[in-house]
């Protein structure tokens, strides 16, 4: 028999008999549209995703022993492993045919690797199959052509945990001693981060620059057209030509007194412009044009590519893997998928919207899989319109756009007429000329299908349709109209135009642009407006601390120099452990640097907003441990600063002196309560409140503008107090006040309290009727109430007092048996004397 090996792992030779066939996927409906596939002699199970990660805690990754890793299995998919080693029992060969990528070549690797620790795969035939498309006939080649596992497409994604875990490992405590807990910086996160916030910045620095256009509205036989000003007394016309109103006015009369109301055609210049269409889709293109086309974010897009791809249910087919495999960089088609298009092109849109030979794409992406396929349907014959039944409609829109493009890519070139007319206002000598742009639309080709120009608003000179004009011809000047601009600050990034960037900057790969994107949400980093990126203060902080103290590991070339490497790595050139040492030893070093040198106060970036009237303290605005916030004094001064938070919205740089003194009118005194309790509003803890006495009621807020304890009045306040004694009125069922013990209405039932312990009311016991004698019985046979947050604390405390006691007695055996062992040749001897 024939075997190749990776690491221990045997592949034996396809001839080998089989009575069962077990075959590995990731997903269950990819498991579902496979087994039909296969037939009775293959079950099929899916490992629903990884099998086993890193072991979350400090030392998962051995830097000091070739950065060998300790993996657990995860939890959630334990049951899942156990079921694929019980099949595996009555099989006698395992197929591995899980994604064809770096993460699926690792999730077999992984499952190898679990399987060998159990004790699982004695004397099994293991064969790894890889397949770009859920096809009868791809998955069908696929197991008759099995593979070795791919050593270095192992390597390269354990690099890449390993790379990923050491940095967040090191990087993300320094963030939660120097800015805040729960944050976290990644090695391609931050770099994204990087873009929005400097993106903000250059945006903030803007400053507008006002400018003038000169067009004019002319027109040949009563047909209107419109026309620029290009050329002004001989001198190109520029941007900035015309800054003000007064330059405009004066161009504006000049010309028309050149004119005298016509223009004379000096030249006309005709051409065929021809358009090609778009490429098919890679992963990142998908998610741009599917985001600017149907307004779907990255992770939508990837689940409904996902769903497409495992499989949809259709009429008397069954299951149906409808797109071929979504992560990918490829724009290379199969041979057997393009002789189809070109068919059904002939069939649809006529044998002329097929060009002579098919055509070809190169790869933007230096290192793009050129094993993978791009983005397209299995089978174009599967049109979007017929099949419109079987999906929801986020499918539909998706698997259109595909289909749409995937046609278009292989047509022929729309074909366009333009026209440039030049038009001179006076005589020629006077320099005065005006143009004019318009085209054609002569021949559709894959525009018929598919438009990708369709996303800019923007409307485009040389689309406007122009009156049939020659040379020497005079157009009536109807008006001249200057008009006023300023220039306009960069765009913010929409979700399309971070990945576009991104890639263009070569950083992060097609699996990882939805993950980089839901991690700056989920951090809270951004928030999005219109569909738009805009930095929190906290994401503001996070980028200052990075990109200050770790520059080097934020850089854009230095990011996409390491995302390099790895492809070296996954295509066998490059090692991955010297890599990973190169990396790991000055990132280490600086991470014990700054853990040391750089203070809260430094990272806080506090900036001054002026002084205190009052005090005459200055007044800063800061971020802290628990949000941003103004400062009046320093820590320096005799007196404790006074602190004061944030308002919900507000921004830090947007808190001026004025908005931050307002800040400090808390606590607010209203008033009093009818029977002479004080009233004031407040911010605390758990949020706004208003305070009566000793007691508080919560400000719910709403769409009452009233309610906000910066503005509140005593009548709003009375009425929440009022409010809030009817609900504890209708909560208290009984009030031993003496006692301290009351029965209240819970959330989940009727309870007996004493502040300390609370115990159930039995169900056969009207709460009203219960002595006093018999809650404080009920209260003695309840549990202690636990404290929230101190469970863990109270375990690890028994855990290591356990350890010390274990220690302890450990420590007592040998001392005892050391003077037991001292003892006994006293007692040999006793006996001899005796």
């Amino acid at each position: 028999m024939n075997r190749g090996t990776v690491r221990g792992f045997f592949i034996w030779d396809t001839k080998h008999t089989m009575s069962k066939n077990l075959v590995i996927v990731e997903s269950p409906a990819k498991a579902k549209t496979i087994s039909k596939y296969l037939g009775k002699d293959f079950d099929v199970l899916a490992s629903y995703g990884h099998v086993r990660d890193l072991v979350p805690k400090e030392g998962a990754v051995d830097t000091e022993n070739q950065f060998s890793m300790k993996y657990q299995v995860i939890e959630r998919n334990e049951k899942h492993v156990n079921a694929i080693i019980r099949a595996l029992k009555k099989a006698d060969a395992l197929y591995l045919a899980t994604d064809p990528d770096r993460e699926g070549e690792a999730i077999s690797w992984h499952l190898i690797e679990l399987l060998k620790e159990k004790k699982a795969l004695d004397k099994k035939g293991v064969h790894r199959v890889v397949f770009h498309e859920i096809t009868k006939q791809a998955v069908q080649d696929a197991v008759a052509n099995p593979r070795e596992l791919s050593g270095d497409l192992i390597g390269a994604q354990q690099a890449r945990r390993a790379l990923d875990y050491l940095v967040g490992f090191n990087l993300s405590p320094l963030l939660w001693k120097k800015v805040q807990r729960g944050l976290s910086a990644g090695r391609v996160q931050s770099p994204a981060l990087r873009m929005i916030v400097e993106r903000e910045l250059e945006i903030e620095a803007f400053r507008a620059r006002e400018y003038w256009s000169i067009e004019a509205d002319v027109s040949k036989n009563e047909q209107p057209f419109v026309s620029r000003l290009v050329s002004y007394k001989g001198d190109r016309v520029e941007q900035f030509s015309f800054e003000n109103e007064a330059a405009a006015r004066d161009v504006e009369k000049t010309i028309l007194d050149a004119a005298q109301g016509q223009l004379n055609v000096v030249s006309v210049a005709k051409k065929q412009r021809r358009r090609n269409p778009a490429a098919p889709f890679t992963t990142s293109t998908l998610q741009q044009e599917a985001s600017r086309k149907l307004g779907f974010n990255t992770q939508r897009t990837m689940r409904v590519a996902q769903k497409l791809y495992e499989g949809i249910e259709l009429p008397g087919e069954g299951l149906v893997g409808l797109i071929s495999y979504m992560r990918t960089d490829s724009v290379t088609l199969a041979e057997v998928a393009v002789n189809e298009i070109r068919d059904v092109i002939a069939a649809r849109y006529g044998a002329e919207n097929v060009p002579d030979a098919p055509r070809g794409f190169k790869n933007k992406s230096k290192n793009a899989q050129e094993a993978h396929e791009a983005i397209r349907p299995t089978s174009v014959a599967y049109i979007p319109d017929e099949i419109k039944g079987s999906l929801d409609k986020d499918q539909y829109k998706l698997y259109a756009l595909i289909w749409k493009r995937t046609m278009a890519c292989q047509m022929v070139p729309a074909v366009f007429d333009t026209v440039a007319i030049e038009m001179a206002a006076g005589s020629e000598d006077q320099g005065h000329r005006l143009r004019a742009n318009g085209s054609v639309l002569v021949e559709p080709g894959f525009m018929a299908v598919y438009q990708e120009g369709k996303d800019d608003s923007k409307e485009d000179d040389s689309d406007r349709l122009l009156p049939e004009i020659s040379e020497g011809d005079t157009i009536k000047l109807e008006e001249l109209r200057p008009e006023q601009h300023f220039t306009e600050p960069p765009p913010r990034f929409t979700e399309a135009s971070l990945v576009k960037t991104l890639e263009e900057y070569g950083i992060g790969r097609p699996s990882t642009y939805a993950n980089i994107i839901a991690t700056l949400k989920n951090r809270e980093y951004v928030e999005m407006d219109a569909k738009r990126f805009i930095p929190t203060d906290i994401g503001r902080i996070v980028n200052g601390f990075l990109t200050e103290h770790f520059t080097q590991y934020v850089d854009y070339d230095f990011t996409a120099k390491l995302e390099d490497d790895l492809d070296l790595v996954s295509l066998g050139k490059k090692d991955w452990v010297p890599l990973l040492e190169h990396f790991w030893r000055p990132f280490h070093k600086l991470c014990e640097e700054k853990e040391t040198s750089v203070t809260r106060e430094q990272v806080a970036q506090a900036r001054e907003l002026g002084i205190d009237p009052k005090s005459g303290k200055p007044v800063t605005v800061r971020m802290g441990r628990y949000g941003p916030f103004v400062q009046i004094g320093t820590k320096d001064d005799e007196e404790k600063p006074k602190f004061a938070g944030l308002r919900p919205g507000q921004k830090m740089n947007d808190i001026d002196l004025e908005t931050a003194m307002a800040l400090f009118k808390l606590p607010r005194k209203l008033g009093e309560t009818p029977d002479g309790l004080a009233v004031s509003a407040s911010i605390g803890r758990f949020g706004p409140y208003v305070r009566y006495g000793d007691k508080y009621v919560s400000i719910r807020g709403g769409d009452d503008s009233n309610d906000d304890p910066y503005t509140i009045e005593l009548p709003r306040a009375l009425e929440l107090i009022e409010a809030k004694k009817i609900e504890d009125a209708n909560r208290i069922i009984q009030d031993f006040e003496d006692e301290g013990i009351q029965v209240l209405n819970g959330r989940y039932g009727p309870y007996i309290t004493d502040k300390s312990k609370n115990a159930r009311v039995p169900k056969d016991r009207e709460p009203k009727t219960l002595t006093l004698e018999e809650c404080r019985e009920l209260l003695a046979a309840a549990p202690e109430r636990g404290r929230r947050g101190k469970k863990k604390v109270a375990k690890k405390q028994t855990a290591k007092k356990a350890a010390r006691k274990k220690a302890t007695r450990k420590k007592a055996k040998k001392k005892a048996k050391k003077k037991v062992a001292r003892k006994k040749p006293a007692k040999k001897a006793k006996k001899k004397s005796g």
